[in-house]
């Protein structure tokens, strides 16, 4: 039997939203204190006979006190807007059953509910571009949505419906689930925890494969600048070897075609001053490097 204490944690808080969700947290709360069979059954306790022991009237007293506690539970799990609505309430489960009318809808609604939810459920399909986690959260959004309704689906029939609606690319690894497993008594969780493992080893074989395909296309990009490179050079080279053998108008100091006058070595009427000879430049001067030291010595006798 459950303690006698008054004192309760505070129980989940409806606002008028999600009632199926706040239903389950409350009989829960119900049902940890010893109160659930009061909101269900609406018993009330045996009355006392005559000349009743002291446990007989504490007893009684406790039974009939599970009643108010109930009540109590009820009306502060719920926000002030709902509380309006099951304030006239007598008893714990008259209110629960308001609440339970208003929100969660008439049986027919209910049926309406479930079969428009059963009917997303069998055409659900896993999208060639959704990861296995994503369409798992959208299975189990629509198969929580239907258990909240009190209606039963059962983990062999989500696994039939996961093997028939997934991509091509598992059908390898259902095939060896098939082989080494009784798939009639995996739970969900555990087929998508197998199949989970082939995706995550089939993302790093691509992500490998794409790592591969980006160094070979640097590599080639590489490689073609370099022969750009190497094809410029040669067009350059190209260049001035064209520029080498163009002709140009017939030098008048040596009548060659092969260089223009300003560039010519060749001057009759020019004296080079080191040497005393006519006809060439000081840059071809053949006597060059044997006057400088002669020059530098008498420059520094000289200088004495």
């Amino acid at each position: 039997m459950a303690s006698s204490n008054c004192f309760l944690p505070s129980p989940p808080i409806f606002s008028g939203e999600n009632y199926q969700i706040w239903a389950v947290k409350m009989k829960t709360y119900l049902s940890a204190f010893d109160l659930w069979e009061v909101v269900e059954n609406e018993k009330e306790p045996p009355q006392l006979l005559a000349n009743p022991t002291v446990t007989q009237m504490k007893n009684y007293s406790e039974e009939n006190a599970k009643r108010y506690k109930a009540k109590s539970c009820i009306e502060s799990s719920v926000s002030d807007d709902i509380f309006i609505r099951i304030m006239t309430c007598e008893i714990a489960k008259q209110a629960w059953d308001v609440l339970k009318e208003e929100f969660r809808g008439s049986d027919k609604t209910r049926q309406i509910q479930v079969l428009n939810l059963r009917r997303e459920f069998e055409v659900l399909k896993m999208k060639e571009s959704e990861n296995l986690k994503e369409y798992n959260d959208r299975l189990m959004k629509i198969v929580n949505k239907i258990r909240l309704l009190g209606e039963e689906l059962s983990d062999k029939r989500i696994v039939e419906k996961v093997l028939v609606s997934l991509p091509e690319r598992f059908e390898s690894k259902i095939s060896s689930l098939e082989d080494f497993k009784d798939l009639t008594k995996i739970t969900p969780a555990e087929l998508f925890n197998a199949l989970q493992a082939q995706e995550q080893i089939r993302a790093i074989r691509q992500e490998d494969s794409t790592e591969g395909a980006f160094t070979a296309k640097e590599k080639g990009k590489m490689q073609t600048e370099s022969k750009g490179r190497k094809q410029g050079d040669q067009r350059n080279r190209g260049s001035r070897n064209s520029e080498k053998k163009r002709k140009f108008p017939p030098c008048s100091h040596c009548k060659k075609t092969t260089h223009l006058k300003k560039y010519c070595w060749y001057r009759p009427n020019i004296q080079y001053r080191y040497c005393k000879q006519l006809g060439h430049m000081e840059k071809v001067c053949k006597n060059k490097k044997q006057q400088q030291p002669d020059q530098q010595a008498r420059v520094a006798d000289n200088q004495q």
